[in-house]
């Protein structure tokens, strides 16, 4: 079940890219393949389905592939556009892995003349994706119609990486990035090392001490997607601390911005992949109400 209110509440394969311009017919929708080319980099593109223009922008250490099973349920009824950073999935490595750098990777999707969208899009973000997605819309007044984020762009009050947690985050992302090694050459490939991702990670908090500026520029709906248990469900260990810090988040957000509609799902980080139907329904719900706030 989920529970809405104004500022927060509860709520209980592999994809072929081909060349430029490739398309695939999938009944009365088609499939559309292309490649952006942006500071040294690759980034593959998808496009299809059709109605309002929906652009999904994935987190760190997630790609199109792992993101499919919500892009096609959007689909149905969005003309959605997905796409990989930069050392994700089909897109090519890089010499540098920052926020600036994804940040510039999701700009150059949204400027490619040929999207061809119609209209300015809903801009989806997961995970860092959701920070991309603030920091565009900050930067590009009227460039979309509305954002929607999932468990990401939260100005939590303490930093997440500290020195005491900074043990198990780094052992957490060294075997990450053992078992990616099971993953080259395929749709869910990440180049990433444990390193930068540690890196990337601290860099994030330091995104989001600050990112409450980046909300005061937007003047489009926002709705948030967040997990209750952000850091896993269990007693023991840091996740406690961590899921408060997390919640304290949301809440310093909508006090200040109580226009934020919020949904809490009962779920962890993993929550776009385990909740994908759910996470849909509010994107239709949102992205409908933005599409009718946006002149």
């Amino acid at each position: 079940m989920t529970r809405k209110t104004g500022a927060t509440g509860f709520a209980g394969a592999h994809t072929p890219y081909g060349g430029d311009g490739q398309q695939n017919g999938r009944g009365d929708r088609t499939m559309r393949h292309f490649t952006v080319r942006h500071d040294g980099v690759d980034i593959p593109v998808t496009r299809g389905g059709r109605g309002r223009p929906l652009v999904l922008c994935p987190g760190l250490n997630s790609t199109q592939a792992d993101l499919r099973e919500l892009t096609e349920l959007l689909r149905r009824d969005h003309d959605v556009v997905t796409f990989d950073l930069r050392g994700h999935g089909f897109a090519s490595d890089a010499d540098r892995y920052s926020f600036e750098a994804f940040a510039g990777d999701l700009a150059a999707v949204l400027a490619e003349p040929g999207l061809g969208l119609d209209a300015a899009p809903v801009l989806v973000g997961y995970s860092l994706g959701a920070d991309l997605a603030v920091r565009y819309a900050s930067e590009h007044p009227g460039g979309v119609a509305g954002l929607i984020l999932i468990d990401g762009a939260n100005p939590v009050p303490e930093p997440f990486i500290t020195e005491d947690v900074l043990p198990e985050f780094r052992a957490m992302w060294e075997d990450m990035a053992t078992r990616q090694e099971a993953e080259r050459g395929t749709a869910r490939q990440v180049l990433l090392t444990a390193r930068e991702i540690l890196d990337l990670n601290v860099e994030i908090d330091a995104v989001r001490s600050g990112i409450l500026e980046w909300y005061r520029k937007i003047d489009r709906p926002i709705s948030m997607v967040m997990s209750t248990s952000m850091a896993g469900d269990g007693d023991e260990g840091h996740a406690p601390r961590l899921n408060r810090n997390w919640r304290a988040g949301v809440e310093r957000l909508v006090r200040e911005q109580p226009h934020i509609a919020t949904f809490w799902l009962d779920a962890d980080h993993r929550l776009v992949f385990t909740h994908a139907p759910e996470i849909a329904r509010i994107i239709r719900s949102a992205a409908g109400a933005a599409g009718r706030a946006t002149p």
